[in-house]
């Protein structure tokens, strides 16, 4: 059962009234269920549940909301961290920093240097220099970094392009036939204490044969380490199972891929990570919206919402489904494209889609869009940062504030401009 439902003829996030969270907080807005948070972590743990030794780390990018962290710490995931601004997220929201592993291909030297200074659990190398630099930087701590190689296993992982990961052109990981080699290189190195591999091929993924095809290569590759004396007890296997985005179409049987991941696995005596994100939050939060215009249209009319591209990206981006929803609906349908107020022809959410018939000043709603929506807002057109609203039952509360865009970017003039310069006058 979806924690977003009618009651009543009325839209509820839990047991509150979404009509109430925009009277208190404004539209756009995102909104999350707490209850499907811990529904979706609790599904994933259980379908790994023939895996003997694992841990789960939520893949920040997805949501970086520290409320959204706390409830899957909850939960007792940690976090897959690429960034050192996410790095603050997870350990502001109270995760400890050895449930933590640093994935992405550009980590920073002050980067890695805060994430050795915090101990978190792992770094997953891209490169052999930055297994190099990690080196030096351990040593100097008089440390050793925990650390895991990155392998890029040239996999298709049939998902969307631009998020696929494991192609041997990807900027991902090192392809797989230099990681024994690499891999000799660095265990040599003073400061690094490299223990295990990580995979990850990409996201929105439904079909599990291409994860079946990329951990069956990562176990060759385990034998060949360990048969040349290395200690392979880490193997992160990364995350990426996809969701369902619209009627009809389905989402990863997340049972299927724990039996699948138990059953190529069962010889490999380590411990595996996960790095869940989509799976967990994308169908626990919505964008809530409300409809500006009705305009008439050439062939179909527009519906205008206050919601836009900079808000939710995913539709301009990667042509992404999001269900559009009235939060009041009428029981009646008609069809529409639904745009955005942003100056641009890609602020487009749908073109000529069937949805609930909507009029000027109703409250509506984007579904599953509490994965990669407010994580990848900007302030395009000056617009301000959406709030965030965390539901738990029946209470809510705000967990980001609506940021005007001058707050976000904190823009200046020039030292030298006059503040009394005057204005542009008509000719």
């Amino acid at each position: 059962m979806s924690s977003f439902h009618l009651v009543g003829g009325e839209m509820h996030a839990e047991a509150v009234p979404l009509a109430a969270i925009a009277a208190a907080v404004g539209t756009p807005a995102y909104v999350y269920s707490a209850e499907a948070l811990r529904r979706s972590a609790q599904r994933f743990r259980a379908a790994l549940s023939g895996v003997p030794r694992k841990q789960l780390m939520f893949a920040v990018k997805a949501n970086p909301s520290p409320a959204v962290l706390r409830v899957l710490a909850d939960q007792n995931y940690g976090a897959d961290i690429v960034s050192g601004g996410e790095l603050d997220c997870a350990l502001s929201a109270g995760i400890s920093a050895n449930h933590i592993v640093y994935s992405g291909v550009g980590k920073t030297a002050p980067e890695l240097i805060a994430a050795l200074d915090a101990g978190i659990g792992r770094f997953n190398l891209e490169l052999e220099r930055e297994g190099q630099l990690l080196s030096v930087l351990a040593s100097q701590r008089g440390r050793r970094a925990p650390a895991l190689l990155r392998v890029n296993p040239d996999v298709d992982a049939s998902t969307h392009a631009k998020i696929t990961t494991g192609r041997l052109d990807s900027k991902f990981g090192i392809p797989i036939d230099d990681a024994l080699a690499m891999y000799d290189r660095l265990a040599a190195l003073p400061g690094l204490d490299l223990h295990g591999l990580a995979v990850h091929i990409g996201s929105q993924i439904t079909d599990l044969a291409p994860l079946e095809t990329a951990y069956r290569k990562i176990g060759d590759l385990i034998r060949a380490l360990r048969q040349k004396g290395h200690r392979v007890y880490h193997v992160d296997l990364g995350g990426g199972l996809g969701v369902s985005y619209r009627p009809g179409q389905p989402g990863a049987d997340a049972e299927a891929y724990g039996d699948m991941v138990a059953e190529v696995t069962r010889d490999w005596d380590a411990t595996l990570l996960f790095e869940p994100g989509r799976f967990i939050a994308a169908e626990a939060g919505i964008l809530l919206t409300r409809v500006l215009w009705v305009k008439p249209g050439a062939r179909h009319l527009f519906v205008v919402v206050d919601a836009a591209m900079n808000d939710l990206a995913r539709p301009a981006m990667y042509d992404a489904w999001h269900e559009f929803a009235a939060v009041r609906p009428m029981g009646e349908t008609f069809v529409a494209n639904i745009v955005g107020p942003i100056c641009e022809t890609g602020d487009t959410f749908a073109r000529e889609r069937e949805i609930d018939r909507v009029q000027e000043g109703d409250l509506a709603l984007f579904k599953t869009a509490g994965a990669y929506g407010a994580s990848m807002a900007s302030t395009y057109n000056c617009r301000a940062i959406a709030p965030e609203v965390l539901v738990d039952d029946n209470r809510y509360a705000t967990v980001s504030e609506r940021v005007p865009a001058h707050q976000v970017r904190k823009q200046r003039l020039a030292s030298w401009m006059d503040d009394d310069a005057p204005s542009i006058r008509a000719a």
